[in-house]
């Protein structure tokens, strides 16, 4: 089949569901439709492997052939797909609301492949207008929008109409863990990155137009989560829970587009080496050590890393049932102590 008449009976399929049928909730009837086959069992896995792919290119792509691409990364296995910044354009015919065809497309392809999809549009909320990355799970339910916080005031908000700024940070909870989300300009907001840290996120999806390099490393070095890019550039950054770069690659398919397959675990965990060395990291390693092994000792920055090694055993939990504490709760519970010290009454 020819991606015209794939995303022809894509749209089709999706618009009968929320029209032809008679629904008022799209939604709804893209979960009707029959499901891909469920994800190979937890016992079988080390640690929380999650398959992250991201998509990117360059301006001018048309639906069909994006479809074509989320269809063939789909089909080779994923649990999350992102896709870049308002990848269909920010212009006067980009504009369409949540249940438009972008969405009603991509979602479609969320639920044939079983993924969560992060699917960024220039998004209409009656008279208002978002800069919005669309989150879809694998049934192709819309169950998150993120609208950017910081939308680039010399461009997109004189627009006509203007693109509103968003109102908060949000973060997902996903059958895999907690998923934040931030866009482009974002990147510049320490606060933003820092809220989806004390929201709990364990991986950032940023659709961008550009690629924004230390400034983005900068975050994952900060506030400990994993990162993944996915921009107009076309290129693609992953970042490390301590912010070593993972990945860096660029147009890496021709064509204009660059596609990143990558497995992170999310069960890693970083920590401080206060209050946990020596004795409860080495108690745990000394116990347990055929279960969780140290991967990274970050001696200058006084961190270190670990892992599950073997099926069936989350290094988060084992690591709480001896009494050590994560790298972000230690630092915020460090704040309030501190805090305490001045003698402010709240803390």
């Amino acid at each position: 089949m020819n991606r015209r008449e794939f995303v022809r009976k894509t749209t089709a399929g999706v618009g009968a569901l929320a029209a032809g049928l008679g629904t008022k909730n799209p939604k709804a009837a893209w979960a009707a439709e029959p499901a891909a086959a469920a994800v190979p069992p937890a016992a079988e896995k080390i640690g929380r492997p999650v398959r992250v792919v991201s998509i990117g290119f360059k301006q001018g792509h048309s639906l069909e052939e994006i479809a074509e691409l989320v269809d063939n990364e789909g089909s080779r296995g994923a649990d999350l797909i992102a896709l870049p910044e308002t990848f269909r354009g920010q212009n006067e015919k980009s504009q369409e609301p949540l249940e438009g065809l972008t969405v009603t497309t991509i979602a479609r392809l969320a639920k044939k492949h079983r993924t969560y999809i992060v699917c960024p549009i220039d998004r209409t909320e009656g008279e208002r207008r978002f800069n919005s990355a669309v989150l879809l799970d694998r049934n192709g339910q819309v169950v998150g929008i993120y609208n950017k916080l910081y939308p680039v005031w010399q461009w997109e908000c004189l627009k006509k109409p203007p693109v509103q700024p968003g109102e908060g940070v949000t973060v997902y909870q996903t059958d895999f863990g907690r998923i934040g989300l931030a866009i482009c300009f974002d990147v510049n907001w320490a606060p933003l990155w820092e809220g989806m840290s004390n929201l709990g996120a364990e991986l950032v999806i940023w659709p961008s137009a550009y690629s924004a390099g230390r400034s983005l490393q900068a975050r994952a070095v900060n506030y400990n989560y994993y990162i993944v890019s996915s921009t107009w550039v076309p290129d693609c950054l992953v970042f490390d829970m301590d912010g070593e770069q993972l990945v860096y690659d660029k147009e890496n398919r021709g064509n204009g587009t660059n596609v990143t397959r990558i497995t992170l675990d999310l069960d890693r965990c970083i920590f401080h080496q206060d209050l946990n060395v020596p004795e409860k990291r080495d108690k745990l390693i000394g116990e347990r050590g055929e279960d969780v092994a140290q991967e990274k000792w970050l001696a200058m920055e006084g961190w270190f890393v670990l892992r599950a090694k073997r099926p069936g055993v989350s290094a988060r939990q084992l690591a709480r049932e001896y009494g050590l504490e994560e790298l972000r709760p230690y630092l915020n519970r460090s704040r309030s102590e501190i805090d305490k010290c001045r003698g402010w009454q709240f803390a």
